[in-house]
């Protein structure tokens, strides 16, 4: 089925908009409250201590997930796309898992596991604090941010093949 040229137009305009209204309206309002008071505003607002805290945080955050998620996203990807192994579909319903649940029932259930009550709450007698502190950030950046990993890698593995794998053997 052929549209006619005014309707391949409305459409596109309409996609543009409706692009428009979701990735450049929303940017536009931030940037244009970030320095609406002009940039030295903006400058003295980043440079507070708790805006310093939140970016070393972050950085702290960033600087523990990266490696973790290249590592085990690479032997996780590695082993679902190489592997023929009992427990396989388990480990891609694993993966799966964050796309298909509410990150508020992630926090949820870290603060389950982690908090007083849960399994493992009782690290916190002992001095190791991980839900509400940095180690229960790092484990929900990575559990939200390993499935993206193991997804965007296996497609790369399919492409490539095995076979520098099979001479090497």
């Amino acid at each position: 089925m052929k549209l006619s040229a005014p309707t391949r137009i409305s459409l596109r305009v309409l996609a543009l908009g409706y692009l428009f209204v979701l990735l450049v309206l929303p940017l536009g309002v931030i940037l244009a409250r970030s320095f609406g008071r002009g940039i030295a505003a903006f400058i003295d607002q980043i440079s507070t201590p708790a805006a310093i805290s939140a970016i070393n945080l972050s950085l702290l955050i960033v600087a523990v997930v990266v490696p973790v998620n290249v590592v085990f996203g690479v032997l996780i990807a590695l082993a679902l796309v190489r592997g023929n192994f009992p427990g396989r579909r388990l480990l891609q319903g694993l993966v799966d898992l964050p796309f298909a649940v509410s990150p508020v029932v992630v926090g949820v259930s870290l603060i389950l596991l982690w908090g007083a009550g849960g399994w493992f709450g009782g690290l916190a007698e002992i001095g190791i604090q991980v839900i509400f502190a940095v180690p229960g950030m790092i484990i929900a950046t990575i559990f939200v941010t390993l499935p993206f990993v193991v997804r965007e890698v296996e497609p790369v593995l399919h492409e490539i093949g095995d076979d520098q794998e099979q001479a090497a053997a």
